[in-house]
């Protein structure tokens, strides 16, 4: 485990998946701690796929792989590259294990940085191979619910800000069946979003196309607590289907599982990423504290 802190923040990342797994401002801690009770993680990198396969099984190039759901680098132990009083930076790269889930070769490079009271999650994905390499990737930051109570209903607010739709017209999607989403079916959103114990009882609300660039975290009091911004098309939001969980999770996607029924080739799956032999993928977020 990995210690970064200013006089605002601390972070701790393991080498195991690169995963953030404490954010402290101060004595208060806001990353879920993994209690498996309701959720055994802190916040995955998912690659080199976000959700899940129609049936646990993706085509490339005509033949056929199974791959668990969001894919296999959260699993794996990266190996740290280099750090600094402000920046981490851990590394994976292609192996025969990999090569036999997925048969591209990558690497796959992870960085936090912490400033003030922002932290940026930095992902770097390079095409090492000599074919053109299809992915996805996310992030899985799950934050404790700052109010919560078990025998109360409310959890707080989620504000949402884009350019994609006119305010108060976003729509989402959700998932159908078998970890795989209907996005032919859309539902309306408000840009301010009531959160209870029943908001995520059909699992994740999936909203596409940029819509959505910033998600803000609020109490039960409309008190800011955390904010995600990212450039990401796509962000879930989520908890545990009727756990009633004392968190919930903002995740921007560069991917989506498949839409339920798809059974073609890897690369034609919606918001698949597409990687020329020798390119390089950047994306980032930023999670402020508030």
């Amino acid at each position: 485990m990995e210690k970064l802190s200013n006089r605002i923040l601390t972070i701790e990342v393991s080498s195991h998946g690169a995963e953030l797994s404490s954010l402290k401002c101060g004595d208060t801690e806001y990353l879920w701690q993994a209690d498996p009770a309701y959720w055994k993680r802190h916040s995955p990198v998912l690659f080199p796929i976000v959700g899940s396969l129609w049936n646990g099984k993706c085509r490339i190039g005509g033949k056929e792989f199974e791959m668990s759901q969001h894919g296999f680098a959260r699993d794996m132990d990266f190996t740290l590259v280099s750090k600094t009083d402000n920046e981490l930076w851990y590394m994976l790269v292609s192996d025969e294990s990999t090569m036999r889930k997925y048969p591209f070769p990558f690497r796959l490079e992870i960085g936090y940085r912490i400033e003030g009271r922002k932290v940026e999650v930095m992902w770097s994905v390079s095409n090492s191979g000599e074919e053109e390499m299809y992915f996805q990737i996310g992030a899985h930051p799950a934050f404790y619910y700052p109010d919560y109570a078990p025998d109360t209903e409310k959890r707080g607010f989620f504000r949402l800000e884009g350019s994609g739709q006119k305010a108060g017209q976003k729509e989402y999607c959700l998932i159908k069946e078998k970890g795989c989403a209907d996005p032919s079916v859309k539902y309306a959103s408000p840009d301010l979003i009531p959160i209870d114990i029943h908001t995520f009882d059909k699992d994740a609300l999936i909203f596409e196309d940029g819509q959505v660039s910033k998600v803000t975290f609020l109490t039960n009091g409309m008190k800011e607590w955390l904010s995600l911004s990212f450039d990401a098309p796509l962000v879930g939001l989520w908890s545990p289907p009727a756990k009633n969980a004392p968190f919930v999770c903002i995740e921007p996607w560069y991917g989506r599982c498949d839409r339920a029924g798809f059974e073609g080739e890897f690369r034609d799956r919606d918001w698949v990423q597409h990687l020329g032999p020798g390119e390089t993928f950047k994306a980032s977020y930023i999670i402020e504290v508030c």
